[in-house]
This record gives C-alpha cells, sequence and structure tokens, in this order.
C-alpha cells in the first residue's frame, strides 16, 4: 500500500496483516475518490472511521488536511496505524481513538471545529448485522460533521442502508463496492 498523492506521494505504509478485518481500498478506486474530494482537504479536520491501518486518514494529511482522527478498535490494525503516521512523521496532526467507535460517539461532544470529510468504512458485515447501529452512528456524526461537509460511505454493492439525518448526494460503484457520498438533510 501507498500514498497516491501530495506531500507523501508514492511512500509506502503498512496494509493489513490480513484481509479478514481490514479490506483495503485499491490505489485506482482511491484517486478516483480523491479528486472528487481533495477541494475539500485545505485545512481540513477528517474523520477515518473503522480507519484500519489508516489509509484514507493518512491519503488526506498528504494532500492537505490539518487535523485526521483515526478510529479503529482492533489491536493488529491499530499497531500497523500507529507505525503507519510514525513513519510518515504526522503524529502532530493525528489523533488515535482505539476504542469503539458506536460507543464513542454516543457520548462524545461536538467538536469546536467540526470535520470536512468522514470517512465510514465499517466491516461490510456491519450493514446487514448491524443497522440499526450504524443509522444512530450516523445520527450522531451529524453533529460532528460541517455544514458543508461529506461522509462517505464505504459497503457492498449489492446492499444499500440509509444513513439518515444524511441523504445520498451521488454514489460511485467499483466491482463488488459502492461508496456513497453523503450530505447532511438541510433545514
Amino acid at each position: 500500500m501507498r500514498i497516491i498523492g501530495g506531500q507523501f506521494r508514492s511512500r509506502l505504509i503498512l496494509g493489513p496483516e490480513d484481509d479478514r478485518t481490514t479490506r483495503p481500498i485499491t490505489d485506482r478506486v482511491k484517486q478516483s475518490l480523491f479528486d472528487i474530494v481533495t477541494p475539500l482537504l485545505d485545512g481540513a479536520i477528517v474523520y477515518d472511521c473503522f480507519a484500519g491501518t489508516g489509509s484514507m486518514g493518512l491519503e488526506s494529511l498528504s494532500r492537505g488536511a490539518k487535523q485526521a482522527f483515526f478510529f479503529e478498535s482492533d489491536r493488529s490494525a491499530l499497531g500497523r496505524l500507529k507505525k503507519n503516521i510514525r513513519s510518515l512523521g504526522v503524529e502532530d496532526n493525528s489523533t488515535v481513538v482505539a476504542s469503539d467507535l458506536f460507543k464513542y460517539f454516543a457520548v462524545a461532544n461536538a467538536p469546536t471545529e467540526p470535520a470536512k470529510l468522514i470517512f465510514l468504512d465499517p466491516p461490510y458485515r456491519f450493514v446487514t448485522q448491524r443497522p440499526d447501529d450504524l443509522r444512530k452512528l450516523a445520527r450522531n456524526l451529524a453533529a460532528h460533521l460541517a455544514e458543508d461537509g461529506l461522509v462517505l460511505f464505504r459497503h457492498e454493492a449489492p446492499v444499500a442502508l440509509e444513513l439518515p439525518p444524511f441523504v445520498i448526494a451521488d454514489t460511485r460503484s467499483y466491482g463488488n463496492m459502492t461508496i456513497d457520498f453523503l450530505r447532511r438533510v438541510s433545514g
């Protein structure tokens, strides 16, 4: 795995130890997504939820985000995530939250500076096994997202899940994966 653009372009990062708990995103898909979201990143705060080894948050930092919050509870992925942060020297711009993010966001206060971009990449099985938890998480995440911010929700292509208070502004499919670009319902 590698960073594909920005300050750390071509720098290698550790991928997942195995693909049972973490699904890395391909360079082609990552490039396509960042072609769309890069204008949001300059000086932005980014949340990488279910971060795995941190590919999306680290790519965001490489492209101008000022702070990335990485939410991950898997120990193996956490170890690799922390090594990736150190290898790029972005410790001062990174916050790792090593806990269950459903519980974290259930009690977390809205930040003084909200996130411009939230990557929401739960294990695919959560969409069918924990849909109510994901909906509750979406409601809680809404307080952390800037008015003009985006949530990128990655899930299996044949499965869909509405996450109010967000609506789908755009959808991109790549093989068996879909990424919904979600915006908060205004008004």
